[in-house]
């Protein structure tokens, strides 16, 4: 007879996983291999998950890093990821005569026109980010060149010196930490009582609601897995704030495989939520990894209703294609 497993309860966070940019970028490539056949080039990872990624792959998806490893006398469509990408690209795309489809989630899009308008009414712009992150790197490249400036810290806000403190607009990359944030936009207003800010933080719905219900969870459980990738700025978010919210274990994973269970040893409670670029089939492979040595009694612990919904690009919506 084996041995009792012992009892574990498992937090889940709602919401969780995809957001409607991410569901927008995956049909995107999707819909196109459907209609057009593989190949399907797309620049950079559509979103920041290997999993994800691979299974597009598998269907005839080819990704690159830049226009330049794709044949010039190609018809396949070339996809822009749900990050957005510098002018320079479309551009390049259209000199190369590539038919190009923009996954460009649409609450990215509003932060690159905001930062258009600033810059057409003759502000300098702060853009509060990371540097190297391809949304950032997509921002900075939608204005010429020394346009923007990057503000990453608290500390960088404290030191940054302008042009004309009366003459000041900031935007912000949409994955942040809304705590950090808040920081450094106290320190921008303090500074620059006059500062041009969106009317409503460009921090996403997405990413917001993910962190407020981790940190529901996270004070309440002796551990916390957040599924995402290293390199998903969200994810990533979502384990430091576990962290400041008091959660003594937290960590992100990618598969069950990643799971390091030297670290869960002796834990009763786990609350598990996944960054805006992770399917629910990880976080239910993750689960089951855990019913194999716990008896699991689930929970869900939920911050906010979520039904967004943005349609694809035009050219491969239903009605368009019957149109041409």
């Amino acid at each position: 007879m084996s041995a009792k497993k012992p009892d574990l309860k498992i937090v889940l966070c709602s919401p969780r996983g995809f957001c409607a940019g991410v569901v927008r970028a995956i049909d995107t490539v999707e819909r196109a291999l459907t209609i057009y056949g593989a190949p399907v080039y797309v620049r950079h990872e559509i979103v920041h998950n290997k999993y994800v990624v691979d299974s597009l792959k598998t269907k005839g998806a080819i990704f690159v890093e830049e226009l330049a490893e794709i044949p010039d006398d190609t018809n396949a469509p070339v996809v822009f990821s749900a990050h957005g990408v510098p002018k320079s690209v479309p551009a390049e795309a259209k000199s190369r005569n590539f038919f190009s489809l923009d996954a460009t989630c649409p609450l990215v899009t509003k932060v690159h026109r905001e930062a258009a308008i600033h810059f057409k009414r003759g502000r300098e712009i702060l853009l509060i980010g990371h540097s190297h992150h391809p949304e950032v790197v997509g921002t900075l490249g939608q204005l010429p060149a020394g346009a923007v400036t990057l503000i990453e810290t608290a500390e960088d806000a404290k030191t940054f010196v302008p042009k004309d403190p009366n003459n000041l607009a900031f935007v912000t990359q949409t994955t942040l930490s809304i705590d950090d944030t808040a920081e450094i936009v106290a320190l921008l207003k303090q500074r620059f009582p006059n500062v041009n800010g969106p009317h409503k933080e460009d921090i996403c719905y997405a990413t917001t609601n993910r962190q407020l219900a981790v940190k529901k969870v996270a004070p309440v459980v002796d551990a916390l897995i957040v599924v995402g990738a290293p390199n998903s700025s969200n994810s990533q978010r979502l384990r430091e704030v576990a962290e400041r919210e008091g959660c003594p274990i937290a960590v992100l994973a990618q598969r069950a495989s990643d799971i390091d269970w030297s670290r869960f040893e002796g834990i009763t409670s786990l609350g598990i939520t996944a960054g805006a670029s992770a399917p629910e089939v990880i976080v239910e492979e993750i689960m089951g990894a855990f019913a194999e040595r716990y008896e699991l009694h689930v929970e869900t612990v939920s911050a906010a209703e979520e039904n967004e919904f943005f349609p694809l690009p035009r050219s491969l919506r239903p009605d368009a294609a019957a149109a041409e």
